[in-house]
């Protein structure tokens, strides 16, 4: 189990307890959430739970954290390790492999385990997970909820005996997020102590044994699921919603009468990518580079996007942030792309739009949030009224307390809404938005939402990829799925082929 009794935590340098008078227990057999605003404390809260903090990340701790007995102030990082499996928020923290497989035998192989036992728990866990198929792919192949799901596969097959999991939906898609609500279950009834860190709530109404609602590094409320069915109280901490509506299917498919972004014959393969990568030839020295090169993920792909916007919707792996990445030229492959009717090239394209990757620190290079706002604008030759344009939009994404601080010091949740100002910045024709909500809590994913409704309502283009319901179903107008892009290739080609 994992107790903790009148703690509080403060970082070095820091007037402000970061966490105060925590009492909570996660006892075997049981999943606790947590759940709050950003900056609430949920991830100090973490730190302290699987050793990090003190061990780690250094500061002053009042109160006692014991895991399985265990004072966690005496213990190493390491022995607490062996009990307490972490799912971080990125899962590529936790990478040391270049192949699915060698990844997730990683830590027993280290241990010493016998082979045969190594390959035994990763059949065992892959096929609960359903990523038996990814096996044999490179982890840089994988999208990011499959890189989410191989992370968790690796914690599994270690077999700790307690869990901590940071926002392990955020990259999900729907279906993946109820297969990781029913392992859960599996796992709780197999005496695991689970601690689970999560924006979104839904998905665990039928899992969470208790909810611990925090503010201000403080538990404020605690108790079943059925304390979050309180609109009040949601709507005082910030909270997202406990019931969701799949509106996937509902929303419809339009025709574009004006388009403002335009594709045609947009193809991508790994091949073509690989040959024009220095880092994929240097990987195929190693072992575990074995994506097969001639896989053909996009192929003649056509759409079109007109003002509004418009989700782009389907599974992990299917292919949509490789789309983006194609039409923004992070990618390379071929097609021809088209601004207002006019063809042009990705690298043309860009300059008109304001794009938001799915990792926040991809993008982030400057010394401050105001300094990331202002490269932006300077980039887009706006540097006219820059700082009044500065203003709203830290004022908008409620960034305004964080302007002077380093933007790696953020939260996640906050390093996405300063992405997200920084593609607004240029003032864009088109936006692409790569899962934009994945960290963040209800109060600022609908600041996000707002914020992409005005820009719908300006006129301007938005293509929204998102697993996220409550986003789709607050803001989304139609919807482009990639299940149907692809069959239309397939008709195509064989129409084509007669």
């Amino acid at each position: 189990m994992i107790r903790f009794e009148k703690v509080s935590y403060r970082y070095p340098f820091q007037d402000k307890w970061a966490v105060k008078n925590l009492n909570l227990e996660v006892l075997p057999g049981q999943v606790v959430l947590v759940t709050g605003v950003s900056g609430c404390g949920k991830t100090t809260l973490m730190r302290l739970a699987n050793g990090l903090c003190p061990h780690y990340y250094a500061g002053e701790i009042l109160g006692h954290v014991t895991v399985f007995g265990e004072d966690s102030q005496k213990a190493s990082v390491s022995a607490i390790s062996d009990k307490v499996g972490t799912l971080f928020q990125d899962p590529e923290d936790q990478f040391f492999a270049l192949n699915v497989k060698d990844e997730m035998g990683f830590a027993l192989k280290v241990s010493g385990t016998a082979p045969s036992v190594v390959n035994e728990r990763i059949e065992q866990v892959s096929q609960r997970l359903s990523i038996e198929n990814l096996l044999s792919h490179s982890i840089s192949a994988l999208s990011e909820g499959q890189k989410q799901r191989v992370a968790l596969g690796e914690i599994l097959v270690s077999e700790p005996r307690a869990l901590i999991l940071d926002e392990p939906s955020a990259n999900l898609d729907p279906e993946a997020t109820d297969r990781l609500a029913q392992e859960l279950l599996r796992l709780k009834q197999a005496g695991f102590a689970i601690l689970v860190v999560d924006h979104r709530l839904h998905w665990l109404s039928h899992v969470a044994d208790e909810v611990i609602v925090m503010q201000h590094g403080e538990i404020k409320e605690r108790g079943a699921f059925a304390i979050l069915e309180d609109a009040d109280m949601r709507k005082r901490y910030g909270l997202r919603e406990a019931r969701v509506e799949d509106v996937r299917n509902t929303l419809p498919e339009k025709h574009v009468p004006s388009p403002i972004l335009k594709t045609a014959d947009l193809t991508f393969d790994y091949e073509r990518a690989n040959h024009h990568s220095k880092l994929a030839k240097f990987k195929k020295l190693f072992k575990g580079n074995s994506k097969n090169t001639n896989d053909i993920l996009l192929k003649n792909i056509h759409f079109e996007v007109g003002s509004g916007i418009t989700a782009l919707i389907g599974e992990n792996g299917s292919g949509k942030t490789t789309l983006a990445r194609l039409i923004t030229g992070l990618n390379v492959g071929t097609g021809a792309l088209y601004l207002n009717g006019q063809q042009t090239s990705a690298n043309q394209l860009l300059k008109h739009t304001g794009l938001v990757l799915q990792n926040a620190d991809h993008q982030l290079q400057m010394q401050s949030v105001r300094e990331e706002i202002q490269a932006c604008l300077f980039a887009a030759g706006q540097s006219q009224s820059s700082e009044e344009t500065i203003d709203v939009l830290l004022k908008t994404f409620s960034l305004e307390e964080l302007a002077d601080r380093h933007p790696q010091s953020l939260s996640g949740g906050q390093k996405q809404r300063l992405v997200i100002a920084c593609a607004l910045a240029k003032n864009p024709d088109i936006l692409i938005l790569d899962e934009p909500t994945s960290g963040l809590d209800g109060a600022n994913m609908k600041r996000v939402a707002d914020a992409l409704r005005e820009q719908a309502n300006r006129g301007k283009a938005v293509l929204l990829i998102t697993h996220d319901l409550e986003l789709l179903a607050l803001c989304a107008d139609q919807a482009l799925r990639m299940n149907t892009l692809k069959r239309k290739e397939l008709f195509n080609t064989e129409n084509l082929n007669g």
